[in-house]
């Protein structure tokens, strides 16, 4: 005759091995459910053939002094005793230039704020009976602060991100970093309207970019928006046993 404990222990090991067949059961039927979620996450957009992309970029619009942006300024002659200086661009769009005093630039190109500080510096050369021809030269400092892009939705690292003039869907979403409930595959690109109309909306073929291919592997412009869709986060039992 076994003893008791014996039975207990057998029993024990039975519904362990129960419960962990059954939550085996349970992640099958869960990530088949999220699958058949995921295929009901909407992909806004349209395809674009005519959009910039890798392989086929274009050069950005001339660029726009905004705020925050860091400037480095100089005057010329030298006998107006200007210094070269480096200054950045308050949130009410004025520069703040010492003894030249402050000067809005604000949705001005480089070459218009060159001209604009100039001109107000020849009151100074006025002043000082300086008959040598006003300059000025302006320089964005660090490739500018103003100009950004986004990654927004199911991403790692969501937020802003530094634009220079290269940077592709790809190098955005690298850059985020997927999350295990990512779904690239629903992405799209999101483009603000410069003169306030309807936005436009991109959508992005993910796996064809994996592969190599550069159709909608865009370029991205200052103000985009990617964003990544995201399904149900994973539960417990999908940490801990995968899938």
């Amino acid at each position: 005759m076994r003893p008791r404990s014996m039975d207990l222990t057998l029993s024990s090991r039975l519904l362990v091995g129960l419960l962990a067949l059954a939550m085996v059961h349970g992640i099958g039927g869960c990530k088949a459910l999220d699958k058949h979620r995921n295929k009901k996450v909407p992909q806004p957009g349209q395809y674009d053939p005519y959009q910039p992309r890798e392989l086929n970029k274009v050069s950005l619009p001339a660029y726009i002094i905004e705020p925050p942006d860091e400037l480095e300024i100089a005057v010329r002659p030298a006998t107006l005793d200007l210094p070269v200086s480096n200054v950045i661009v308050r949130q009410d769009g004025v520069v703040d230039l010492g003894f030249l005093g402050e000067i809005y630039i604000n949705g001005l190109t480089v070459p218009e704020a060159e001209l604009k500080i100039a001109q107000h510096a020849a009151a100074l050369a006025s002043a000082k009976k300086v008959t040598e021809p006003i300059q000025a030269s302006v320089r964005v400092v660090s490739g500018g602060r103003s100009k950004q892009y986004y990654v927004v939705g199911a991403v790692a690292a969501p937020g802003a991100y530094p634009i220079t003039g290269n940077e592709m869907v790809l190098d955005a979403v690298l850059k985020a970093g997927l999350k295990r409930n990512s779904l690239p595959d629903k992405a799209y690109l999101a483009r603000p309207h410069p003169q306030g109309g309807p936005e436009q909306l991109l959508r992005i073929d993910w796996e064809c970019i994996l592969r190599g291919e550069t159709f909608t592997n865009y370029q991205l412009m200052p103000g985009d928006r990617v964003v990544i869709p995201g399904g149900r986060e994973p539960g417990l039992a999908q940490t801990f046993f995968g899938g």
